[in-house]
């Protein structure tokens, strides 16, 4: 026996144990390195003119004996000498196929793709295997070797046989262990099994480019037997029943038809009692599907096809929203295809959703999900990326963070963005019902990023018009901003039906600027985040009138229109610092403020704390009073922050309240007549109430329910 090397010992100890997390993965492995066999000879072939290989026998084979507890991968590739063998699989971590990729660099590509780089993938197979046996014959000789080890202490190589070129690898797959302290045990069972091989070639290796090929046992319909169709010759039935027939006369006829029609249907009914018989059979199937549909042009394939790759590899019932293919060429080269499902999957939001696309290398599937290759505002993209560029770590089953990872990862995300804002422009029916189901996703990664992903992002959003009542962009609602206009105006709620009859709205709405109306939980997190809107070519606005009639003049005269960009503002319309009031109805509401300063005093001691101040509004049109805020919380920032996860005995930030009154309503002089009057129990009993009532109408209960309710009682 020739001993492995101390340190190659102590590598594959560390490899079987330690390296590999998942031991399934073993058949990837001993599959990579087949397809990288058969690769090789393919390429001889290509390259020499004097080596004749047929291509469409190229192939890998599995085959299993459960009796003997072996499980065999075979190919027909260029095989290995003694000294190969002593090489490739007698020092761990040479790699004879990262060796033969260097060599032949500039051929890589259509004609090779070697996947195997590391040298250590054949020896995966200890984790299930406690002997392995390797019998390869190298294409051109006469004799085959064989390689044997136990993966403890050392290995054998002598000389065997094998019919032709190419290489066998024999795994005696360990004795099943026992469960101890009532942990379940280990079961090699599923490695000797039709169904389990063919799901691990189905998950790993179902676009290797080379058929993988099982005997696999089916059943049919046995033949039926050949039916007896003899009967007796017209004459010797006539002879047989002559005297009988003249005997009788007419009724020895009329008795052969009733037992002819009696012999039918009995034979009818014997044979209906009959199931039919199955009979089991081998046949040679190809496991693998080999052509992977993402190396295809978007051109050759039918939107069908796609829908249903989609449905089968993802588990949808609903085909994609929509499909993007794309193939990167140059220093990196990979292929993608993406899919935004047509509805949110049902944990979309939840901690449990995973994000990420399969990453294959030289298509073997190496993650079914990498969660670098998309940012968590696109977590809802599936897909699959195929790149045999990227650095993997020993195993294969991780990636190293590196720069190719990360180019990969940013040109994946401004493809996504692309596409999205396509759908927008160009299907907007489509992209709306997308961002039903995925926007919220958007919103959030502007949040999330505070504010860095708004120029990505910005443009993607929808949010609901109330003087359009339809869902508009940002940028749609800056190219209708009327003249004058500075600010992006929004209201947050729960409800566009209650936002749209606020007081502050219909106030913002009566100038004749819009309103979005936000009723997402993260809106007004993600436009604080934002504070501004980057507009980009939007008419100019001149400050001085000389300069804004000189445009004019020279657009009627044929001069394309003088466009900027903008940095527009965001304002919660119910935040006292709207300043919309024309300068005579701000004088206005000051003066009335200051005359009535000690019954707002009043009514502020009344609300215990409740309100920072009591104040005339310059704005409200209808309404008798209203609550607004000061500072960066809101009132619904404030309902949102208290139904979150950690809300239960958090001291949460609450907002800085203010009452403001409509001077000109009629309950107005019913407060100053209170005060007037002395009443401090019904101007407390009727600030109580304006408080409560503007509570409601902002979507929040009172905070004292049986007390509101004893008001009204009290003034019926």
């Amino acid at each position: 026996m020739r001993k492995f090397k101390t340190e190659s010992k102590k590598l594959l100890d560390l490899m079987i144990n330690s390296i590999y997390t998942n031991r399934e993965i073993f058949l990837r492995e001993l599959i990579s390195n087949a397809s990288d066999a058969v690769d090789k000879l393919n390429f001889k072939g290509l390259t020499d003119s004097s080596v004749q290989v047929d291509q469409d026998s190229l192939a890998i084979r599995l085959s299993v004996d459960p009796e003997a507890r072996t499980l065999t991968v075979s190919d027909n590739g260029i095989g290995m000498t003694a000294d190969e063998l002593e090489r490739n699989l007698g020092t761990i971590a040479h790699s004879g196929s990262q060796e033969f990729k260097s060599e032949n660099a500039e051929h890589q590509g259509n004609t090779l793709d070697i996947i195997g780089q590391f040298g250590v993938g054949f020896y995966s197979a200890f984790m299930v295997a406690k002997k392995v046996r390797v019998v390869s014959r190298a294409f051109g000789e006469d004799v085959a070797h064989v390689w044997e080890s136990d993966g403890l202490e050392g290995y054998t190589i002598s000389e065997g046989e094998r019919e032709t070129h190419g290489t066998d690898v024999i795994l005696t797959l360990r004795d099943n262990l026992p469960g101890e302290q009532g942990e379940p045990g280990e079961s090699f069972e599923t490695y000797l099994t039709e169904w389990g091989l063919k799901d691990l070639v189905r998950r790993y290796s179902n676009y290797v480019r080379y058929p993988i090929q099982m005997l696999v046992t089916k059943s049919r319909p046995k033949p039926e037997p050949a039916k007896d169709d003899e009967q007796p010759s017209s004459s010797q039935t006539t002879d047989a029943q002559g005297d009988s027939s003249a005997e009788h006369g007419t009724a020895s006829a009329s008795d052969s038809e009733g037992k002819a029609d009696a012999s039918d249907v009995a034979h009818a009914a014997d044979a209906s009692s009959h199931a039919p018989e199955y009979e089991e059979y081998e046949e040679l199937e190809t496991l693998n599907s080999m052509t992977p549909i993402w190396k295809k042009r978007s051109s050759e394939v039918e939107d069908e096809e796609y829908a249903e790759f989609y449905k089968s590899t993802f588990h949808d019932w609903e085909a994609p929203a929509r499909t993007i293919s794309f193939h990167a060429e140059g220093t990196l080269e990979y292929d993608a295809l993406l899919f935004i499902p047509g509805k949110a999957p049902f944990d979309l939001y939840s901690r449990e959703y995973e994000k990420g696309l399969a990453l294959y290398s030289s298509n073997v599937m190496i993650m079914e999900k990498c969660a670098d290759l998309l940012p968590d505002h696109f977590n809802f993209v599936r897909g699959i990326v195929d790149s045999a560029d990227v650095s993997l770590n020993i195993s294969r089953e991780t990636l190293q963070q590196d720069r190719q990872l990360r180019a990969i990862a940013s040109r994946i995300e401004k493809k996504i963005g692309s596409e999205l804002a396509e759908m927008r422009d160009k299907d907007r029916e489509a992209y709306e019902t997308f961002f039903e189901n995925f926007g919220r996703g958007l919103k959030f990664g502007i949040y999330s990023s505070y504010g860095m992903k708004a120029s990505e992002l910005a443009d993607l959003l929808l949010f609901w018009s109330a003087r359009e009542n339809r869902m508009v962009t940002l940028d749609e609602y800056a190219r209708s901003m009327p003249a004058g206009q500075t600010a992006i105006y929004f209201a947050a709620g729960d409800d566009r039906t209650r936002l749209s009859k606020m007081p502050v709205v219909r106030s913002v709405l009566s100038r004749g600027y819009d309103v979005l109306l936000c009723t997402a939980d993260v809106d007004e997190f993600t436009l604080q985040a934002m504070r501004v809107y980057e507009a980009k070519g939007l008419p100019k606005v001149f400050e001085d009138e000389t300069a804004r009639a000189a445009a004019e003049t020279a657009v009627a005269d044929g001069a394309e229109p003088e466009l900027e960009d903008r940095s527009i503002e965001f304002k919660n319309v119910a935040s006292g610092d709207i300043d919309l009031a024309s300068e005579d109805e701000k004088k206005t509401a000051e003066e009335a403020t200051r005359a009535h300063k000690d019954l707002f005093q009043a009514m502020k001691e009344a609300l215990d704390g409740k309100v920072e101040r009591v104040s005339v509004s310059a704005r409200l049109v209808d309404a008798p009073a209203a609550i607004t805020t000061e500072g960066p919380v809101s009132l619904e920032m404030e309902k949102v922050m208290a139904r979150g996860p950690e809300a239960e005995g958090a001291d949460l930030p609450r907002s800085v309240r203010v009452l403001e009154l409509n001077a000109e309503h009629p309950v107005f002089a019913k407060l100053t007549a209170s005060f007037e009057q002395k009443d401090q129990e019904r101007l407390s009993l009727y600030t109580g109430l304006l408080y409560d009532q503007a509570l409601l109408v902002e979507g929040m209960l009172p905070e004292d329910p049986v007390a509101f309710a004893e008001r009204i009682c009290e003034l019926m």
